[in-house]
């Protein structure tokens, strides 16, 4: 198609170049270029500008709040951090203070165990030595009135003069004793 133009052209006689446009044309195209021109830049630019700064500022804002947040939060973490560690050390001691009260209490309960152990048992020997001396005076008096009432048998009186006669179960008794000690 561009050929047949130039072929069309060229048989009218005119040298006329069909790429570059008329005069006219480019005045016109100059002129409203230039209106164009002056309101991009008066109007449009400006409230682009300034579009594109209060963009600026808010993601600068942001950015300025998110850093503070994210040193609150560092803070934050450190502080949480550092009561941990405090209450892990305190559980700590707590349970090592828990530990020797239990032992302090232990040992108390074996003192208190072992004095009452020994309060039982001096209470049971002094029950056992006054059983054993109240069974040694009865024993002493029925064996003294057996043995009196024997002897008055074998000697043909009766003994009833009661010092004499404990005098008598006496040194009996005390014969009887130390052949037992000779026997062990």
């Amino acid at each position: 198609m561009l050929n047949a133009l130039v072929t069309n052209l060229a048989a009218e006689g005119e040298a006329h170049n069909p790429l570059i446009p008329a005069w006219y044309d480019i005045i016109w195209s100059a002129l409203w270029f230039l209106v164009i021109l002056i309101v991009v830049w008066k109007i449009a630019l400006p409230r682009l500008t300034k579009m594109l700064d209060e963009r600026s500022a808010a993601i600068e804002g942001n950015i300025a709040k998110a850093d503070e947040a994210q040193k609150q939060a560092e803070a934050a973490l450190e502080e949480y951090t550092r009561q941990l560690a405090e209450a892990r050390t305190e559980a700590g001691e707590i349970r090592e203070a828990a530990r020797e009260d239990g032992k302090k209490i232990v040992a108390e309960a074996k003192d208190a165990a072992a004095a009452e152990a020994a309060r039982i048992t001096a209470t049971a020997h002094t029950q056992i030595e006054a059983e054993r001396q109240a069974a040694l005076v009865s024993l002493r008096s029925e064996v003294g009135s057996l043995a009196l009432d024997l002897a008055g048998g074998v000697v043909g009186e009766t003994l009833t003069d009661d010092a004499r006669a404990t005098a008598v179960v006496d040194r009996f008794l005390a014969d009887l004793e130390a052949s037992e000690k000779a026997a062990k």
